[in-house]
């Protein structure tokens, strides 16, 4: 995980991603953090609204956020948790194919310099993309 985040990150400050051509590097890097923070916090919502749902109303705890988190969610019948599962999943895989478009590696063999000096067919491997796997896998 430490050396995909590390070569994913030389190629983000250099330049050597797939990201659109108009964004500034330091942008990247930004982008990838806050969606990577943001999927992981849909990701939690999921598993917290889904606990909370299998407990009785008097169970939610007392603090206003939460029971104003959980009126809104159970109103209706309960037909706004599915719905807003739907959307955080909506969400997330348009957060996934922006940072799929952040992490993939983009340096031309024989063209650009290498990444930390690997030979070509180790470059070869990190544009295939599964160092952007790795890390959206684990973190």
């Amino acid at each position: 995980l430490g050396f995909s985040l590390a070569v994913t990150l030389d190629a983000l400050f250099k330049g050597q991603t797939t990201m659109w051509a108009g964004v500034p590097n330091g942008v990247a890097v930004v982008l990838f953090f806050l969606l990577m923070s943001v999927v992981g916090l849909l990701e939690g919502m999921q598993i917290a609204f889904f606990a909370v749902s299998k407990l009785q109303k008097k169970e939610r705890g007392e603090h206003p956020m939460a029971m104003r988190t959980c009126e809104l969610l159970f109103r209706g019948e309960g037909r706004n948790l599915p719905g807003f599962m739907v959307g955080r999943q909506m969400c997330v895989t348009l957060c996934f194919f922006v940072i799929a478009r952040v992490t993939t590696l983009n340096v031309e063999i024989g063209v650009d310099e290498n990444i930390f000096g690997v030979s070509d067919s180790i470059q070869k491997f990190f544009n295939m993309g599964f160092l952007g796997a790795i890390i959206t896998t684990i973190l």
